[in-house]
């Protein structure tokens, strides 16, 4: 059995994957420095905890499972236990991206985190339904980058992310610099702000008057077929009022100059304010 060391093991993610990973072919060491996470494995799933120093001996792979500002932290203090060809899985590309990992050239370093269910989708089942973050019941896409190590070790690194985030749909290869793309540009810096100003618009209609139980079932219904039309979900055009209302609304809410969120200035800052 390969084994794996799982630091974090009782944190939010940690527990996460400690469950996915139970039933997996590894063999997990779990690592949990809280006496609270170390007693929500116990009680919840029947693990153990064991010391640092035990989880990696023998360890094939490690897996980092916590916040992205003790990446830096947690690597450093275990390197010298990492022995040449290991494996250390880090599950966003922040810390990565910011050069919080330790200069080991006989490490191989793999980056995975999950796309999360989308909002197309064919789930039929409640629980699924309602798994938004996923890696319980609802099936999701994922994307994971081998940032150096030799290219074999890749399949080993993909099988533990199929795993931790299962159930696994499409699995993309990627960049780190590509998943920085992605994350914090894409799905932070550009789709959380806009959906925060969706919010607030609601909110503002509903200040001016709307119900707000109106103004909510009126604005997601529009987000999915809008969002169907725009994805290329289903073939469909918008309304020549629609499209005059994007021509002047746009100019309105968003500075002519919005993509330069996806320069490499810009992501390295947006990388160092939250790690």
């Amino acid at each position: 059995m390969t084994a794996v060391a799982l630091f974090g093991a009782g944190g939010k993610m940690g527990y996460r994957l400690a469950s996915n990973l139970k039933a997996s072919r590894f063999e997990v060491r779990h690592v949990e420095l809280s006496p609270a996470g170390r007693e929500r494995l116990k009680t919840g799933l029947g693990f153990d905890c064991v010391e640092p120093e035990a989880a990696l001996d023998g360890a094939e792979v490690v897996i980092l499972a916590v916040p992205d500002t003790l990446i830096g932290k947690v690597s450093s203090g275990i390197e010298k236990s990492l022995k040449p060809g290991t494996i250390v899985v880090i599950l966003d590309a922040a810390a990565p991206f910011a050069g919080h990992l330790p200069e080991r050239p006989d490490l191989t370093y793999f980056v995975t985190h999950p796309c999360h269910p989308p909002i197309f989708n064919d789930e039929t089942e409640m629980a699924a339904k309602r798994d938004f973050f996923g890696g319980i019941a609802a099936k999701q896409h994922i994307v994971s980058a081998l940032m150096q190590g030799p290219d074999e070790h890749y399949a080993l690194g993909e099988e533990v992310a199929k795993v931790i985030w299962a159930p696994v749909m499409r699995s993309h290869r990627v960049t780190v610099e590509q998943m920085a793309l992605l994350e914090p540009g894409l799905s932070e810096t550009v789709c959380a702000s806009l959906l925060v100003a969706m919010r607030e618009a609601m909110d503002e209609v509903v200040r001016r008057g709307v119900p707000k139980e109106a103004a909510r079932d009126f604005l997601l219904g529009h987000m999915n077929v809008l969002g169907s039309v725009i994805f290329e979900e289903t073939q469909g055009v918008f309304s020549d009022a629609c499209n005059k209302a994007i021509e002047f609304g746009k100019p309105m809410l968003m500075r002519d100059d919005w993509k330069r969120v996806f320069e490499p200035e810009e992501l390295a800052a947006s990388i160092r304010r939250i790690t």
